[in-house]
């Protein structure tokens, strides 16, 4: 059963019942208490809600203590409908919508609801977003019936749009349940590294320190005062001392010999924690003892996530401290291991790159097409990461395995990478040929589609003008303005078969990801107590209970086997989740 939802003014609204092909099995009834009504509908019937967007509907439920099942988000759907018409970027909101099923001009989407305060009441006039019209029940009503038509004549969509409207209800519930953060603990960590608290907008007392001797250290050379939060004049000190850089990039001045790099490198790592989770990020995103981002489903066009401000889904190692359990409750830290080439080999159905992935570390399973083991060498083991920077050739058998498989996936090929792209040609060759598709689609100028059907953005009219100049132009364009013209064309074909190579893999991990998540959320309603916290990519953080830890760990695997099942049915790919209970995140890992 589904019922539409339209929401009015004053904590009212509209709502009907509609059977799953959205055509309506009964008349619509007004609601004066829209909270109250969908609250009881949602014991009664547990029916899938239909409305418009669950970010604008679904928080205003949770601070009342509502929270439901399922539902169909509209306003997620419809991007992903256009998406895999090729229509990538036009207007989603329902009025668009209605306005394109009836041949009318599409009105452009309205802004974004201002952010709610803390005590915001529920759909009241002076509400954020009370100045929009109020939703339009034979809108909503047809525009889901549209989507329902269009999702089912599409292989697979049925679950991509589920799950995704399952996520806008896993990210409204985790903005408002909030990850559990000790504020005196990011404080302890921040006068630990920084010295104590400035005013004033001086610089923390460890900054100083830093700026001091970086100017030290060119003064010695001559150099008058260089301010180290300007790239500009760091650019403009080296070059007087006869040590030109291009950038201030990290990488760029590791290769510098002066006695300012490694203070710079320091000041800069410490200046970004500062300012990006120093106290001023504490004061405006942690209150009540919980960090509360805002997520943004679907935010990045591969499906992933995103988030209005905060940095959730890049929290520093460092400040994984600052995040702890409740008294009598745990962390359940999961992550999938080697997610995406994980995917690679259930999307690509090549057998031995399947039988590889069976094991509990895909790299190491694969390591025996790319030579013997090889022992320990001066300077650092075999494989290790810090030697394969220093020498391709202490790479061992498992880091070529996986310099092989991230070169394929995102468009590598350079130095050693060549060697091993070869060998994975040759042992895995429809592994290989399943990205080399994809990234020959992509320089044509074709769309791409994840397991489910999330679809690339087409190429911009930019692109298309250019490579289809440069094309035009043929051999005769080799110097000169027309053989730039070539040269950038190739960039721009090169860079689009980069995209759409890693888009069909990243993607379909999205896709994984949002039905791990959906399943997860389905399995801890059941559990009662434990609260999904956390999402990042692959990896998600659960608050629960310490007497329930084992469970929740338990149905963390189940729904990691179901979110394989549902996307790929019968393949020996395994997707095993790193799961640790513990009372910090630091702890996890």
């Amino acid at each position: 059963m589904r019922i539409a939802v339209a929401a009015g003014g004053g904590g009212g609204g509209v709502l009907r019942p509609l059977a799953e092909d959205g055509t309506p099995t009964g008349p619509a009834w007004q609601a004066a208490d829209l909270v109250a009504e969908i609250a009881a509908r949602e014991r009664s019937d547990a029916p899938r809600w239909v409305w418009p967007a669950t970010a604008r509907l679904y928080p205003a439920l949770l601070r009342a203590g509502v929270r439901v099942a399922r539902c169909h988000d509209l306003e997620l759907v419809e991007p992903l409908l256009l998406g895999h018409a090729g229509r990538y970027g036009e207007p989603r909101a329902v009025r668009a919508a209605w306005a394109r099923l009836r041949g009318e001009p599409v009105p452009a989407d309205p802004p974004p609801p201002r952010a709610e305060p803390a005590q915001a009441s529920l759909f009241d006039d002076d509400a954020p977003g009370a100045d929009a019209p109020a939703d339009d029940i034979e809108q909503v009503v047809a525009v889901h019936a549209a989507q329902q038509r269009a999702i089912a004549a599409l292989e697979g969509f049925a679950l991509l749009a589920a799950a995704e409207s399952a996520g806008s209800l896993v990210a409204a519930e985790l903005g408002h349940d909030g990850l559990p953060w000790s504020a005196a603990e990011h404080d302890a960590l921040l006068t630990g590294l920084l010295g104590p608290r400035p005013s004033g907008g001086l610089r923390p007392r460890r900054l100083q320190v830093l700026a001091d001797r970086i100017n030290a250290a060119f003064a010695a050379d001559g150099r008058g005062h260089v301010n180290p939060d300007s790239p500009a004049q760091i650019v403009k000190a080296f070059a007087a001392v006869g040590r030109p850089v291009a950038s201030t990039r990290a990488h760029v001045l590791k290769r510098v010999d002066h006695p300012a790099v490694p203070l710079l490198l320091e000041y800069k790592e410490l200046a970004r924690l500062h300012t990006a989770y120093g106290w001023g990020w504490l004061d405006t995103w942690v209150r009540g003892g919980r960090f509360r981002p805002e997520y943004v489903v679907g935010g990045v066009v591969s499906g992933r996530w995103a988030t209005n401000g905060g940095g959730a889904l890049q929290i520093p190692r460092v400040l994984r401290r600052a995040v702890v359990a409740d008294p009598g409750w745990r962390l359940v830290v999961a992550d999938a291991a080697q997610l995406e080439p994980r995917v690679l080999a259930a999307l690509a159905g090549d057998r031995a790159f399947a039988a590889a992935a069976a094991h509990g570390d895909l790299y190491a399973a694969l390591s025996p097409a790319f030579g013997p083991e090889r022992p320990e060498r001066p300077g650092g083991a075999a494989g290790s990461p810090q030697g394969s920077r220093r020498d391709p050739e202490t790479l061992g058998p498992r880091e070529k395995a996986k310099l092989a498989l991230l070169s394929a996936m995102y468009g590598g090929g350079t130095g050693e990478g060549v060697h091993l792209l070869g060998v994975l040609k040759s042992r895995f060759p429809d592994a290989f040929e399943y990205v080399e598709a994809a990234a020959r689609a992509g320089e044509n100028g074709h769309l791409v589609r994840s397991r489910l059907g999330r679809t690339c953005p087409p190429p911009s009219a930019g692109w298309r003008e250019l490579t289809a100049a440069a094309d035009d132009e043929g051999d005769g364009a080799e110097d000169g303005a027309g053989g730039r013209r070539q040269a950038n064309a190739a960039q721009a074909l090169r860079g689009r078969g980069r995209f759409t190579r890693n888009f069909v893999v990243q993607a379909t991990a999205a896709d994984w990801a949002l039905a791990l998540l959906g399943s997860l959320r389905r399995r801890l309603t059941a559990l009662g107590p434990p609260r999904l916290v956390f999402f990042q990519h692959d990896e998600v953080i659960v608050h629960t209970p310490a007497e329930l830890a084992e469970e929740v760990t338990a149905a963390v695997h189940a729904a990691a086997e179901e979110a394989r099942r549902l996307l790929f049915g019968d393949t020996s790919v395994v997707f095993p989740m790193e799961v640790a209970a513990v009372d910090r995140y630091s702890d996890a890992k």
